[in-house]
């Protein structure tokens, strides 16, 4: 089984990264940290500890100075469940999901999951089973389907759900078919333009600018990582489109926040001028949903020669599941792993993994791809586009292996997570935070700017220093 050293290489390795600079990484700790039969704290680590390497490349890229790296197993893992941690004015979260999101028994004794945390999504499930928005309802419900011909109609409806399936299921599935053969994370060249020369700036990306379309987990943990390294990072979101506040609030810290909508031929007009004087562009649309409004990658390359574009989807963008919507709690059920976590449990049913580690693991390869492209663009020039998915991600976490008897280990308790902490004034009250695990010796991360409401800000990027 890899180290969590081991598994770093092959990360850093896969985007183009030396040897050398993995020389000045440390990784303290040991697994298990939270109780599962998989090895989520390594895929905590691992990930945070690539993105945080990347930093320190571009760092070095800009002043020619390098820094040590160091990133915290426990650490890692806590932020890696960030959202748990929040505190608003002393206040913990409220309950995270809708009154009939979860796991059901259908007909033939299978199991399904739905996801209802945004009302359309509830309606469509709704709509389908002809049922009030009630647990019993639904369960009732579902016992009249089968669950493979529920899943499909759901979909068609508008729905999430997922079908709980067995790794081995999920593998003989032609989605998963055209998944396998392709890395964790691609990184491609998609047309030609100038070297884009750096901003001035203390940090390592001072001056850049990161145009943020997503939502809910993977995509805003991306933002928010390259925003504690520095990044003018400006969420694009819009007043009719559903949101979760508690995840709002802590992926928001250090980003600017406007409302642009898309629908209409001025806001359209408003992302392309964003655009046009943007580095990064981050989404986590559907393959196609940007494409039909104009901001396809290719479309951006042509609007801004130079741009890193940074997809995200649910099911990759290969195969027959490439345009299916998806959240990590769905991903674990139909990929394997809460069937895989139950069994190990001595469950008959369902189990989730302790943390949303597809989604977070995802947002900091998401950051990761971002920056070594961008050190890519600014060695080579071009246009880049980085891909990556959260049935990728969990595909990676799976293939490193599983813990033996680490379900018998204890979650973790409030005494481990006070060392990682920290206080600051938002635009929602007083929070208290888990800072940000990747520690950089010479660049340290952290976040310039409070989480605020969202729409905020006019859609306008703040001045940035002369390029150097």
């Amino acid at each position: 089984m890899q180290t969590p050293r081991e598994i770093l290489t092959q990360l850093w390795t896969l985007a183009g990264g030396s040897q050398e600079a993995l020389d000045a990484v440390t990784l303290t700790g040991e697994e298990p940290q939270l109780p599962s039969s998989f090895r989520v704290a390594a895929a905590a680590q691992s990930s945070v500890a690539a993105a945080g390497l990347a930093a320190a490349h571009l760092w070095k890229l800009r002043s020619g100075q390098s820094q040590q790296v160091a990133v915290d197993m426990r650490h890692a893992v806590v932020e890696c469940r960030s959202e748990r941690y929040l505190r608003l004015d002393g206040k913990p979260p409220p309950p995270a999901w809708d009154a009939i999101a979860g796991v059901y028994r259908t007909r033939g004794e299978r199991f399904v999951r739905l996801h209802t945390n945004f009302p359309h999504h509830r309606d469509a499930v709704c709509r389908v089973l002809n049922c009030k928005a009630e647990r019993d309802a639904v369960q009732a419900a579902l016992m009249q389907w089968d669950a493979e011909v529920f899943e499909t109609a759901a979909y068609a409806a508008g729905g999430v759900v997922a079908m709980m399936r067995s790794h081995e299921e999920w593998s003989e599935l032609p989605a998963a078919k055209a998944l396998a053969p392709l890395p964790v994370l691609t990184l491609e060249k998609i047309g030609e333009a100038a070297p884009k020369p750096w901003p001035r700036g203390n940090r390592p990306l001072a001056g850049l600018r990161v145009l943020d379309l997503s939502r809910v987990i993977a995509g805003p943990v991306a933002g928010r990582t390259l925003a504690a390294h520095g990044a003018d990072v400006m969420l694009i979101s819009g007043p009719d489109l559903p949101a979760i506040p508690w995840l709002t609030i802590d992926t928001g810290r250090g980003k600017l926040t406007s409302f642009v909508d898309l629908k209409s031929e001025q806001g359209r007009g408003q992302l392309r001028d964003l655009l046009m004087e943007a580095d990064i562009f981050s989404q986590g649309y559907r393959p196609l949903a940007l494409a039909h409004l104009g901001f396809s990658p290719q479309d951006a390359a042509a609007i801004n020669p130079g741009i890193v574009y940074v997809s995200l989807s649910a099911y990759g963008h290969a195969g027959p599941w490439a345009e299916r919507r998806g959240f990590d709690s769905l991903v674990q059920t139909a990929t394997g792993f809460n069937r895989a976590e139950g069994q190990a449990a001595g469950l008959e049913g369902p189990k989730e993994l302790p943390a949303q580690m597809l989604d977070h693991a995802t947002g900091y390869l998401m950051a990761y791809g971002a920056m070594m492209a961008k050190a890519r663009q600014s060695r080579e020039g071009g246009s880049w586009h980085v891909r990556v998915s959260l049935a990728q991600t969990g595909r990676w976490i799976w293939n490193l292996g599983r813990v033996r008897n680490g379900l018998a280990s204890e979650d973790l308790k409030g005494e481990a997570i006070a060392p990682f902490a920290e206080e600051a004034s938002s635009g929602f009250g007083q929070l208290k935070s888990v800072s940000h695990s990747a520690k950089l010796s010479k660049t340290p991360a952290f976040w310039a700017r409070p989480s605020m409401q969202l729409g905020s800000h006019a859609p306008q990027w703040p001045a940035r220093p002369s390029e150097a």
